[in-house]
């Protein structure tokens, strides 16, 4: 299996030239994402011994661009394929988000990559969590580009993207547009929406989407409430 000679990323870039998180100038808004990434459907419960070798080796490498190069030339060059993919759901579970950036190209460039949104969603989520909206939103492009369209956890993990620096307005935005192309809102969009909204104090637009969760949730008055419960608790235990 060849590896890349480079892993170029058009326009977002790596390491030093990842952008600076946003920061909006309004108070920044508490996402409601999962507390970590969701596991990918190929995501077993213990790593091998390659991948967890393959992490050691990035992490280790990962302050030298020679050393890392030699990693992914040698040692991620001669990873199974479901191995690949466990290193690179680690990596963004950890947070390592210079090196999940690198390995999400890595792979995208392997013989046997075939263009997949689970993986994609993945990324724009741990973009998101690291504030990085820019470099998310073109991820929305990039999968486009390879002949795919944004499923509802997609809208709803940029959505959350949104809401994590406030652009309330774009999270909105979002929220319409995966409407209008026929994508239902599911329970998770509805939660990120509702607990941010409700914390931003924008009272007739959490009502309209409180209102909408009926058209598309089963037993929207127990989802609601299941909600409001887990939003209190949240505010007991992150007073602010």
């Amino acid at each position: 299996m060849a590896a890349p000679s480079k892993f170029h990323f058009p326009r977002v870039g790596i390491l030093q030239n990842v952008p600076r998180p946003y920061h909006s100038r309004s108070s920044v808004v508490t996402c409601g994402l999962r507390g970590g990434p969701r596991k990918p459907l190929w995501r077993k419960s213990v790593l091998s011994s390659e991948a967890i070798q393959a992490i050691h080796s990035l992490k280790l490498a990962r302050s030298s661009a020679p050393r890392l190069q030699e990693v992914f030339n040698g040692r991620l060059s001669r990873l199974l394929k479901a191995d690949l993919l466990d290193t690179l759901a680690e990596l963004q579970r950890q947070n390592q988000l210079d090196l999940a950036l690198q390995v999400f190209q890595f792979v995208r460039k392997e013989e046997w990559y075939e263009p997949d949104l689970l993986i994609y969603c993945d990324m724009i989520l741990l973009l998101g969590k690291n504030k990085l909206i820019e470099m998310a939103e073109e991820l929305i492009s990039e999968l486009k580009k390879e002949g795919l369209q944004p499923i509802t956890r997609a809208f709803a993990e940029m959505i959350g993207a949104y809401m994590q620096v406030g652009m309330i307005e774009k999270a909105m935005e979002t929220y319409e547009s995966m409407k209008a192309l026929g994508c239902a809102p599911d329970r998770l969009t509805f939660m990120i929406l509702i607990r941010n909204l409700e914390k931003a104090g924008k009272e007739e637009l959490t009502a309209m989407v409180k209102k909408e969760c009926a058209e598309y949730v089963d037993s929207p008055e127990k989802f609601l409430g299941e909600v409001e419960q887990k939003y209190r608790k949240r505010q007991l235990l992150n007073p602010v």
